[in-house]
């Protein structure tokens, strides 16, 4: 199976269709204004699409199976207290919270409503018809309720492609995951059909996913090592999505930061995001004196300083892993110390990438500690004609035999 840019935009603009379709169409039939979130083409192991379930949260669920222009499962998911909200819209007589038989098939009719609105959404895009089976009522706590038994799920360590949209009810916590699982020979039916160039082998993919994920854990084990703060590696995926879309996953919040852009095969940008407060645990960890960040949101020289050594640091790690992989070099630029709210963080790097394409695969993770305040957003983005290159020359076989280097010198001013 192979992969392009061209087919994956298609799928994109094929989820964002179908997303808004089915917002519209949950407003229309309740009265609750909605709003399309985050889009994205994500290629999760079947263990990250399970971390997505798994956080304590009861969850009701509608499910049909698809067949024709598309083979597979859709799946709209809602927490318990997202789906009381909608249905005390349609029932406002009902006083139970639990789902007895008129709120089930409430709940059916508007899972329904939605999955025919993705569904009609790709349709349209794929000038096709996609047929659906009889909606299926779920509810569970954990992922095995809602897609333990398709065969089109990916096992624990299997790559795959999967389609997620949110949808948010406007001035309410209320919010709406969806799921499409399509079945693999359907999906590489119509990635042949609507390929333009000679594109990725989907193993290839595959292996460049494994190597993001020994560049995580050279990250986290550089961040150890440099702070003495125990930290792990606790999301970790691929996705691709419109360069637009970037900024929207970034956290509102007044960041701290190192960007870097890296060149050779492949070149791109690297971006390492902190909120403050981990900033400021990391700068206490590494330069244990008074480095001026006792004020909130303030860094001194020297707290500066840490932050960029560190960047620089883990950068090397993640990006001399590719190299070695790859056999080929790659260098990054000098670090530049990023201090500023959400989407503004990241807002240069998406206006650098977009002069030259519109779409971007991303590698983003999560990088943790236990019980302390250290949370690490890493962001690879790499040029996707470089990434197209590098990949179709990727010996997979090389990728567990080779080591990440990453070279600690002493911190300057220490």
């Amino acid at each position: 199976m192979r992969l392009d840019v061209n087919a994956l935009g298609t799928f994109y603009r094929m989820a964002r269709e179908g997303a808004g379709l089915a917002a519209g169409r949950l407003t229309q039939m309740t009265d609750v204004e909605t709003q399309v979130g985050v889009t994205k083409l994500n290629f999760m192991r079947g263990t990250e699409i399970r971390h997505d379930f798994e956080d304590g949260s009861e969850k009701v669920g509608i499910r049909v199976e698809l067949s024709g222009g598309i083979d597979g499962h859709s799946i709209v998911v809602f927490d318990r207290d997202s789906a009381r909200t909608v249905l005390n819209a349609l029932l406002p007589d009902q006083t139970t919270d639990e789902f007895d038989e008129l709120s089930r098939s409430a709940a059916t009719e508007v899972g329904q409503i939605m999955n025919n609105g993705f569904i009609d959404g790709w349709a349209d895009v794929l000038e096709t018809v996609i047929d659906v089976s009889t909606p299926e009522f779920i509810e569970g706590e954990s992922a095995d309720p809602f897609f333990g038994d398709l065969e089109t799920a990916p096992d624990a360590d299997d790559l795959a492609l999967v389609f997620q949209s949110h949808i948010e009810a406007v001035g309410t916590e209320t919010g709406f995951r969806h799921y499409l699982f399509p079945e693999h020979d359907s999906m590489a039916t119509l990635l042949e059909r609507l390929r333009t160039s000679e594109g990725i082998e989907y193993d290839k993919l595959e292996g460049f996913d494994r190597m993001a994920e020994q560049g995580a854990q050279e990250v986290a084990r550089t961040a150890t090592t440099l702070t003495g703060i125990e930290t792990t590696v606790e999301i970790r995926r691929l996705n691709f999505v419109s360069l637009e879309a970037i900024p929207e996953e970034v956290a509102n919040d007044r960041l701290v930061g190192v960007a870097f852009e890296f060149d050779g095969m492949p070149s791109g940008y690297l971006l390492f995001l902190f909120d403050e407060t981990s900033a400021t645990e990391i700068i206490d960890a590494m330069v244990p004196m008074d480095t001026g960040t006792s004020e909130p949101g303030e860094f001194d020289e020297m707290g500066r300083s840490a932050i960029k050594e560190l960047g620089n640091i883990m950068a090397s790690g993640f990006l001399d892993g590719w190299a070695n992989v790859l056999d080929t070099t790659i260098d990054h630029s000098t670090p530049e110390f990023v201090h500023d709210i959400g989407a503004a963080a990241v807002d240069p790097v998406i206006i650098h990438l977009g002069e030259q394409q519109d779409y971007a695969f991303v590698f983003d993770t999560k990088v943790v500690a236990d019980g302390r305040e250290f949370d690490c957003e890493v962001y690879a983005i790499p040029d996707e004609d470089d990434l197209e290159r590098a990949l179709n020359a990727l010996d997979v076989d090389k990728i567990d035999e080779t080591p990440t280097t990453a070279e600690f010198g002493e911190l300057e001013g220490t």
